[in-house]
């Protein structure tokens, strides 16, 4: 277990260097996370590269008995290089180019870019390669973040042109017919016809934008790839990380795909930023972790973890006393296995002189230091049963094509693919079960529910899967606007929707109609549910049962005779159909019965109080209870204190944990 600091010595007077060290070592720490906006600092002219400083950086640690992880300092090039090159810099929609002065400002599809930052990576990489005090190597920094996702310039456009007639095998006339360019006169002679998706009158072909997102992602991917081959060839044995921002998915990049070749994949934990009045929801954050924790389907680090306020320009939130702290027990109970926290001392100078640290600026150890020194000494205990990987009944999957689907074309203004994740995963934290958040290419065999939501973009593959999935005894569950478009984001001749899932789901959509509102419509419970209320909205499917159940129907003028939730027992498993958008409380009475007829068992706890259960049989086992609450909770007959946190070792067997923790 690695637990640290984000260090960057290279801004301070070196002198201070030594007591630094030795105030991380006092802090509980044994490793510092380095070098990764110091180009620069390596290579101050052209071919001229100089790893003294942190020569002496790693002396020093390893003096302290301190690991390092070393970063390569690509997402901040140096200015000789922008000036050499100012083809380097990325370019925006309207032809602006970005200017160098902060980080992140380059293009992924700059040959110049490829060159440079492999001679920096190599000879940092051959320089370092027998020292044993590196613990781990991370490349580059947030990739896509801040808008680096999204680059508009000449390179880009010459690139994405290859990629489209390699995808087409060179055949003009095969793209035209995928696309269907005979709209608006759209056909292309050549693929040098071909313009990137920019600004115009209306919207560019939905085909090529999808292709155009695609071609982002991959961009992105390759210069992942192609970091982690130049420092595995040269490290074999080098653990390879990244340290992911937040928003992974409304990026124009498939954060699962970049993940693949990566030893770990790391996160960057800030539930409240500069601006925000207050933090995310408890249940938001455990959203987040959960999404990085299913980037590889296996426990990650957190490299930043927030400690004190944050902001660039506008100063954010101070975290209140111990609920940073509870972040970071968060964190650990929902996969994280190794956590430095950012940064060790905040900046004098520089962009993020309000990015406030462990210490601030005026170097005084006070509440924010022994809050992390509390936090490191205690979590010390629990690193067998903390390190066990998670088991989670039950997953959310997206599929990278389908939430670019809805940003070429939303469809309903309130329509946010990523919120309606969050009500359903709320369901689950609310009910302290954990709930892995997947790919659409991932293994679903160790589940019992899958929920698919908004899967507008569907193909053969993936249906046999589910359908397979069903028969052998799982529960899916679909939502509005599943599988309405085919992989080339098209709508599909002749098929009735759910396209392709209509038969073994028992249902079909014969309208459909977009809201501009999450409480358009009441929904009325039948059967089971009969003289249940509940509220719809943001989207509608009118659905027609063939053979499955109905669980509620609308209850508007006009609409009462069609379904709104329906439901099938197909082979051993069942298939639900959520036809619009629900209110909680009704979505809640839903996954109960789901959760019931799949038998996942939650644990309960007063509101507020989250509990996560971790360890394996045969080891270490503990149930982590966190008050993300402002106020004292009594959990048992201990009182918690105001976003306090407690973790009790239990060594029972799984069937014999006592499963209510609020008498």
């Amino acid at each position: 277990m690695w637990l640290g600091v984000d260090y960057y010595p290279e801004q301070w007077d070196i002198s201070v260097m030594e007591e630094d060290m030795d105030s991380i070592v006092e802090l509980g720490g044994n490793v510092i996370r380095i070098g990764e906006f110091s180009w620069h600092l390596m290579e101050k002219e052209e071919g001229e590269y100089d790893f003294s400083f942190f020569d002496h950086v790693i002396e020093t640690a390893k003096k302290k008995g301190l690991h390092v992880i070393m970063g390569t300092p690509t997402a901040a090039v140096p200015s000789w290089l922008a000036a050499k090159y100012p083809d380097i810099l990325a370019e925006y929609e309207n032809g602006n180019k970005r200017t160098f002065g902060s980080r992140h400002v380059v293009c992924y599809n700059s040959p110049v870019l490829y060159a440079y930052s492999e001679r920096i990576i190599e000879e940092l990489a051959l320089h370092y390669r027998d020292e044993e005090a590196i613990a781990a190597w991370q490349i580059d920094n947030e990739i896509g973040h801040e808008g680096s996702d999204m680059c508009c310039c000449a390179q880009c456009q010459a690139v994405f042109r290859d990629y489209l007639e390699d995808k087409f095998q060179g055949d003009i006339d095969r793209l035209n017919e995928t696309y269907g360019t005979t709209f608006w006169s759209q056909e292309y002679n050549s693929f040098d016809e071909i313009p990137i998706p920019t600004a115009s009158t209306v919207s560019h072909n939905p085909s090529l934008r999808l292709d155009w997102e695609r071609f982002r992602s991959k961009t992105i991917e390759d210069f992942m790839n192609f970091q982690v081959d130049l420092i595995k060839n040269i490290v074999p044995e080098a653990v390879v990380i990244h340290d992911f921002p937040g928003g992974g998915l409304s990026k124009h990049v498939d954060y699962s795909r970049a993940a693949e070749n990566l030893d770990v994949a790391a996160y960057n934990n800030y539930p409240v930023w500069g601006g925000q009045k207050e933090p995310l929801p408890a249940n938001e954050i455990a959203f987040s972790l959960d999404y990085i924790r299913g980037l590889k389907r296996k426990n990650f680090w957190i490299t930043e973890e927030i400690i004190g306020a944050q902001g660039h320009d506008i100063t954010g939130y101070l975290p209140r006393p111990n609920q940073a702290k509870l972040w970071s027990y968060q964190g650990m109970a929902r996969g994280c296995t190794s956590m430095m926290y950012f940064r060790y001392r905040s900046a004098v100078k520089g962009a993020e002189q309000f990015c406030y640290g462990i210490l601030d600026s005026d170097n005084v150890k006070r509440r924010k230091y022994q809050e992390v020194q509390s936090f490191f000494r205690d979590i010390k205990q629990y690193e067998e049963a903390l390190e066990a990987p998670i088991h989670s009944d039950a997953a959310i999957v997206y599929d990278y094509d389908s939430l670019a689907a809805f940003r070429i074309q939303r469809q309903s203004t309130v329509l946010d693919c990523e919120r309606e994740m969050k009500k359903i995963h709320k369901v689950f934290y609310d009910k302290n079960i954990m709930v892995d958040i997947v790919p659409a290419q991932a293994d679903f065999s160790r589940y019992k529910v899958l929920i698919l939501p908004q899967m507008i973009i569907t193909d053969d593959n993936f249906q046999n899967r589910i359908e397979e999935f069903v028969s052998g005894g799982g529960t899916v569950v679909l939502t509005y606007r599943t599988a309405v478009k085919n992989r080339n984001n098209n709508l599909m001749f002749r098929a009735l929707l759910p396209a392709g899932y209509s038969g073994f789901a028992g249902v079909y959509v014969e309208e459909t109609e977009s809201l501009q509102k999450e409480d358009a419509f009441p929904v009325n419970g039948t059967g089971d549910y009969r003289g249940e209320k509940g509220q719809g909205g943001v989207f509608r499917d009118l659905l027609v049962s063939v053979d499955a159940d109905i669980l509620y129907s609308y209850g508007d003028d006009f609409y009462t005779e069609y379904a709104a939730v329906t439901k099938k027992e197909y082979g051993y498993g069942m298939i639900y159909y959520l036809g619009c958008s629900l209110d909680e409380a009704t979505l809640k009475k839903i996954f109960e019965e789901i959760m019931d007829f799949a038998q996942i068992e939650g644990i309960s706890a007063k509101e507020g109080i989250e509990v996560v259960r971790r360890g394996r049989k045969g080891g270490q086992r503990v149930r982590v209870i966190m008050n993300h609450n402002a106020y004292p909770v009594w959990v048992g007959s201990d009182e918690l204190g105001p976003y306090g946190c407690r973790v009790e070792t239990d060594e029972e067997d799984e069937d014999g944990l006592d499963m209510r923790i609020e008498e």
